[in-house]
């Protein structure tokens, strides 16, 4: 009896595993390797994350080899994701999920495209859930960033973006669709890392910085450690995003680099900085 029912589960999620490789497409934007996104809507609609998005245009390879040329329509390095939309119609979208009902422990399954290898599965379980990430306990490689994180019924409740001690890291589906809706914030133009020791965050790692953006003006480089806002000190993107949205005129950054700490003045809206040094 127990032989046949952890049959019944593995054929299960063989099915589950079928269904989301054929929602996940790879992704290639600028010099950068293959990624991987999620058909979000049958219209064309992909999800991915902006460090996988670099470019305003990408191309996009859908599951049955079909390829596309895509237009990147909205993008947001804070949180790490980007939107991109090919000419399709009758795709075979992804069922969403409610990434705030995961539960600690529950199975999940991460879809993507490692080392340009097409719809490779990995499974394992939830170490952690919040608003800001979802973390499990499953191996991420390069090219898995911008695929699925889906449940054990094949609803995508994350899109995976990174490995941070050992664990992956998924932006929530419910952030992705407040994303979607477009509010609009302000907006530094840097994409981040958390940097974690005995996993308490000491800032933020900027890895990348979008050109003509208010980080770049105001001289933030590559490298950079973004330790707080205002005198708040940021243990999460969602902690700039909120620092951000509550600040008004210019903004005090701390930041980190060479040994050094500086705060730099920047506001956001119109690029407008002064730095100096702490």
């Amino acid at each position: 009896m127990a032989n046949t029912t952890l049959t019944n589960i593995a054929a299960e999620l063989t099915e589950v595993a079928a269904k989301l490789r054929l929602r996940t497409v790879k992704v290639k934007s600028g010099s950068l390797g293959v990624g991987s996104g999620v058909i979000w809507q049958a219209d064309g609609l992909i999800i991915t994350n902006a460090h996988v998005a670099t470019s305003n245009r990408a191309t996009v390879e859908l599951a049955d080899g079909r390829v596309f040329d895509a237009v990147r329509t909205q993008f947001d390095p804070q949180q790490d994701l980007a939107a991109l939309k090919i000419v399709a119609t009758n795709l075979t979208a992804a069922t969403i999920g409610n990434s705030e009902a995961l539960r600690v422990g529950e199975l999940v399954l991460a879809v993507g495209n490692p080392f340009a290898d097409s719809g490779a599965v990995t499974t394992g379980i939830i170490h952690a859930n919040n608003p800001r990430a979802v973390m499990a306990d499953l191996q991420l490689y390069p090219g898995n960033s911008g695929g699925p994180l889906a449940d054990c019924q094949g609803r995508v409740v994350g899109i995976n973006t990174m490995i941070v001690n050992g664990l992956a890291v998924a932006v929530p589906s419910n952030t992705v669709e407040r994303f979607l809706q477009g509010n609009s914030r302000p907006q530094l133009g840097v994409t981040l890392q958390p940097v974690l020791l005995s996993r308490r965050s000491l800032g933020l790692l900027v890895l990348s910085i979008l050109p003509n953006s208010a980080a770049e003006i105001a001289g933030v480089q590559i490298g950079d450690v973004l330790i707080g806002v205002s005198g708040r000190l940021l243990t999460s993107m969602n902690d700039l995003t909120k620092y951000l949205h509550d600040s008004k005129g210019s903004v005090p950054l701390q930041l980190l680099r060479g040994g050094k700490q500086f705060v730099i003045y920047v506001d956001v809206q119109s690029g407008k900085t002064a730095v100096e040094a702490t």
